[in-house]
C-alpha cells in the first residue's frame, strides 16, 4: 500500500535493526513490503498448495499428493464447492518434531537471533502461522484432544432467528464449509484439529520466551502478543472469520513492557489490534505517525484501574461496523440494519436487543463512536 508508514518500517526509520519472519503481514506473496525489513525469515509453509503459490507456482493443476486430504473429505479431494477452498480446507496430524514443521524452523531463527541481539536496539516480529487452515500440526498435540472427550461449543438452534437481514448474510458466508462439516461427520475431528493447533502455537510461544529469557535482552524488551482474529466453529451456523460477532473479533493480547506493566495484571477494558502502533511508540519514544485511528494504551498499562470509555471497533466490509464496551457490542450495518448484545449476561451473543426501545439511550451512545464517514477503498 503505497504510502502507508507500517510498523516496522517506522522503526527502522528511527534507527532499529528491524527483522521479522513468518506470517507477518499474510501468508500470500506481495503483501510483504521488503523494504520495511533489515532481514526477513520467510514463511515455510506446511500447506503444499501454499507452498506453490509462495514459490510462484502454477496451481491451477494442483492435485493433493499421496494420502491427502487428510481429513478424508471427499469433496475436498476433488475440490468441489462447498468447501469455498477446498485446496486449504484439511486437517490432520503430521508425524513430525515441532522443529521440523514450518512454525518451528522460523521459531528457530527467532531463538538464535535473541541468543546473540544486535547492539543497537531491535525490532523482531515473529509470525506463527498456526492455528490457521490447513489444520496441521505434530501428532502429540492432536493426542491431547480426543474427539469424543471435547467440551463443545455452545449453540443455540435458532440463534439466526432474532438477526436483521444483513446479519443473516454475514452468518451464511462459507455456510457450505459449515454445511459439508457436519454433513460428513467430521465436526468433532474439525474441533481436535483446531485445538491441536493453538496447543502446537503456545509450545512454539514457550520456547521464544525461554529464548528471550536466556539471552542477555530480558529485562530491556518489550513484548506484544497478538492474533489476527478470532474463528467460529459453528456458533451462528457459521464456520471460519468474517463476521461482526464476538467469536470472530475477540483475539489474545497480552502486553509485557518494563517498568510499565505490573505483573500478572488482566483487564477487561476494550482495545484493539489498532491501538498496536501508536503505543508501541510511545513505549519506545519514537515520533507520533501522522493519521493514526488508534490511541496509546500507556496510561492503561501504567493504570489498569483507568477510567476507559472509549470502545473497540472492528470493521468487516465497508460500513459494516461493531463496538465493543466492557458490557455492550453493537454493531451497525451498511444498511442501517443493528444488533446489541449485553455481555454481563448474554456472552454468548444470543439475544438481539436493537429493537427493544429500553435500549434506545445505550446505542446512541454507543454510536457516537462510529466512524462519522467511511473512508474510500485505497488504491494498491
Amino acid at each position: 500500500m503505497r504510502g502507508v508508514t507500517s510498523i516496522p518500517g517506522h522503526f527502522k526509520a528511527n534507527g532499529y535493526r528491524v527483522v521479522g519472519g513468518g506470517k507477518v503481514n499474510h501468508h500470500m506473496p506481495g503483501f510483504n513490503r521488503r523494504t520495511d525489513w533489515d532481514e526477513y525469515f520467510d514463511q515455510v509453509f506446511d500447506s503444499h498448495y501454499q507452498d506453490k503459490l509462495a514459490r510462484g507456482l502454477d496451481v491451477s493443476d494442483f492435485q493433493w499428493p499421496e494420502g491427502f486430504p487428510l481429513n478424508r473429505i471427499p469433496a475436498v479431494k476433488s475440490f468441489s464447492k462447498p468447501p469455498r477452498n477446498a485446496k486449504e480446507f484439511d486437517w490432520g496430524a503430521w508425524d513430525k518434531t515441532d522443529r521440523v514443521m514450518g512454525d518451528g524452523k522460523m521459531i528457530d531463527w527467532a531463538v538464535k537471533f535473541l541468543a546473540r541481539p544486535p547492539k543497537e536496539p531491535f525490532f523482531l516480529a515473529a509470525g506463527i502461522y498456526r492455528p490457521h487452515l490447513p489444520f496441521y500440526a505434530p501428532r502429540k498435540y492432536f493426542e491431547m484432544y480426543p474427539p469424543d472427550q471435547i467440551t463443545l461449543p455452545p449453540m443455540k438452534a435458532d440463534d439466526l432467528d432474532d438477526l436483521p437481514e444483513a446479519g443473516r448474510e454475514m452468518a451464511a458466508i462459507r455456510r457450505g464449509d459449515y454445511e459439508l462439516v457436519m454433513k460428513s461427520g467430521k465436526y468433532r475431528e474439525l474441533l481436535q484439529a483446531y485445538l491441536a493447533s493453538i496447543s502446537f502455537g503456545d509450545a512454539l510461544i514457550g520456547r521464544l520466551l525461554d529464548a528471550l529469557d536466556a539471552g542477555p535482552v530480558a529485562n530491556n524488551t518489550i513484548i506484544v502478543f497478538w492474533s489476527d482474529h478470532g474463528w467460529h466453529l459453528g456458533e451462528k451456523q457459521h464456520l471460519h472469520k468474517f463476521t461482526l460477532w464476538e467469536r470472530s473479533t475477540r483475539i489474545p493480547f497480552i502486553v509485557v513492557a518494563p517498568g510499565v506493566t505490573p505483573p500478572g495484571v488482566r483487564n477487561g477494558k476494550p482495545v484493539g489490534a489498532i491501538d498496536i502502533f501508536p503505543t508501541l511508540n510511545e513505549l519506545c519514544g519514537l515520533p507520533a505517525v501522522a493519521g493514526l485511528d488508534g490511541t496509546s494504551l500507556v496510561p492503561l498499562l501504567r493504570n489498569p484501574t483507568l477510567d476507559w470509555k472509549r470502545p473497540a471497533i472492528t470493521t468487516s466490509g465497508r460500513g459494516n461496523h461493531a463496538l465493543r464496551s466492557e458490557r455492550w457490542r453493537y454493531i451497525r450495518y451498511v444498511n442501517g440494519d443493528e444488533e446489541l448484545y449485553d455481555h454481563a449476561n448474554d456472552p454468548n451473543e444470543w439475544t438481539n436487543l436493537a429493537e427493544k426501545p429500553e435500549f434506545t439511550q445505550v446505542k446512541s451512545e454507543l454510536g457516537k463512536w462510529l466512524p462519522k464517514k467511511d473512508a474510500a477503498p485505497l488504491k494498491r
